[in-house]
């Protein structure tokens, strides 16, 4: 037996019935030309007979209280963890993502391995889905995107011998975080980093909260700290209700508006966010007169191994304020800016203590709910990095990957996207009874692409290009 992590243990903790704390993606496949009509039924036999589950997927919760193991499931059990599901007619993404939705909103049984896959057919342009579902406490969020990749091939006769992708042998990041960082865990966890590394290391985060901390006394417009993001209805208690979204955007398109603004793609991806919730939050009337704020997860990785990474938090604005699109975007741009100036000039361990201490007064408001005007934050906005090449899971080819994650008190929209080489998929996940029709979201990103596009010269502007999920 393996005795969780407080982390883990705080996962489980602060699960409750409204506020299921799995994660998940949607995988939409393409099977090979010349499939037979029965092709999905034959792929879920051939995964039916994948009963070997690699760790950490083959562990189970044992123990009581607050104290828990992870212990190996002797009995495993396909028939619980693999389900194979048929749309209602006529098959439109509609009632995929609304099967999705449902799927998502339910708890997983902590009686057996904290994961479940569904194989879904009767698409009406004949594509398969696999919407796979697994406990934060098992597998974060960066490791499970690792998962999907590895249980697929860029060679199609190869993808047929890859392994289910619960006998894919993963782990967890070696610094995984909470979704919202906590004075807890998260703190403790930083500081304690800081502390190995040396003592001359302190003065450096010190240097850096100082200056963060002045800039926003003096009203310095990029410098944001976790006592601002004005409360609006995405700062609500949850439901249990869930509502997907997803949708795919042009990585090109992206691109040539980044390099126009000189800018990132994660800085264009930031403004087009600011600019749907502006438009959706104004036409409930809801929309707050300060800026709405990001918490975005940021990598302090230095290399390209998969050892793991260690994430801070930034927090960003999404200028929701600003009536233009394009002074929305250079708004964006300069409060992300700002933030990776003082993440240079600091090491890995010191963006962890620098971040969790920028935070931690907004946390202890956000667990405390002292605070009824501001909150940490107004939603999480988090940037995968994705395959960089076409690839095939089980023969069929890869049309996107639409991830599903969490949803929390006073956090009830998550929009989290994964960049591959030719398109970004959004994944939007909300409460449903608090953010009604939050779908549209996805067709507002859209025209605010298309909005940036025309302030861009002719020659850099690619035909516009959207791809449904």
């Amino acid at each position: 037996m393996k005795r969780l992590t407080p982390i883990d243990t705080a996962f489980l903790l602060m699960e409750k019935r409204q506020q299921p704390l799995h994660v998940g993606a949607l995988i939409l496949c393409t099977p090979p030309p010349g499939a037979p009509p029965d092709f999905a039924n034959q792929l879920a036999e051939r995964l039916r007979h994948c009963t070997t589950a690699a760790s950490p997927f083959n562990r189970r919760l044992t123990g009581g209280g607050a104290i828990k193991f992870w212990s190996e499931d002797e009995d495993f059990d396909i028939a619980h963890h693999f389900v194979h599901l048929a749309l209602p007619k006529p098959g439109r993404i509609r009632e995929l993502l609304a099967m999705v939705s449902r799927v998502h909103s339910q708890h997983l049984d902590r009686a057996y391995p904290l994961w479940r896959a569904y194989l879904i057919e009767g698409l009406e342009d004949g594509r398969i889905a696999l919407y796979f579902k697994i406990h934060h406490s098992l597998v974060d969020g960066i490791a499970g995107i690792r998962l999907m990749m590895k249980s697929m091939s860029i060679d199609v006769e190869d993808s047929l011998l890859m392994p289910a992708p619960w006998g894919v042998r993963t782990r967890k990041t070696q610094h995984a975080a909470l979704p919202i960082p906590t004075p807890g865990a998260g703190t403790f966890s930083a500081l304690t980093r800081l502390a190995g590394s040396g003592y001359k290391s302190v003065p450096a985060v010190v240097r850096q909260l100082r200056q963060t901390l002045s800039d926003s006394r003096n009203k310095h417009p990029e410098a944001i700290t976790s006592l601002q993001a004005p409360r609006c209805i995405l700062n609500q208690k949850v439901s249990g209700s869930r509502r997907f979204a997803a949708q795919s955007y042009s990585t090109p398109r992206v691109k040539a508006i980044a390099k126009a603004f000189n800018a990132t793609a994660n800085d264009v991806v930031l403004a087009l966010c600011g600019s749907a919730l502006r438009r959706y939050l104004m036409e409930l009337n809801e929309l707050p007169d300060r800026p709405l704020i990001a918490l975005v997860p940021v990598s302090t990785r230095h290399d390209d191994s998969e050892s793991g990474n260690e994430i801070a938090f930034a927090l960003a604005s999404l200028a929701t304020d600003v009536v233009d699109p394009a002074d929305r975007l250079r708004a964006v741009k300069a409060s992300m800016d700002y933030t990776k100036e003082r993440f240079r000039q600091m090491t890995p361990s010191q963006v962890l203590a620098y971040s969790a201490a920028l935070i931690t007064p907004g946390a202890l408001a956000w667990l405390t709910g002292l605070d009824r005007k501001y909150t940490i934050a107004n939603t999480v906005i988090s940037h995968v990095p994705g395959p960089r090449r076409p690839l095939y899971w089980q023969g069929c080819k890869l049309d996107g990957i639409y991830p599903a994650s969490l949803v929390l008190d006073d956090f009830a929209l998550n929009i989290t996207l994964i960049s591959r080489h030719d398109f970004i998929d959004f994944g939007i996940i909300a409460c449903r009874k608090n953010l009604p029709r939050v779908q549209k979201l996805l067709g507002y990103i859209e025209e605010a692409i298309v909005e940036l596009e025309t302030t861009l010269a002719p020659e850099v502007i690619e035909v516009p290009k959207k791809k449904r999920a």
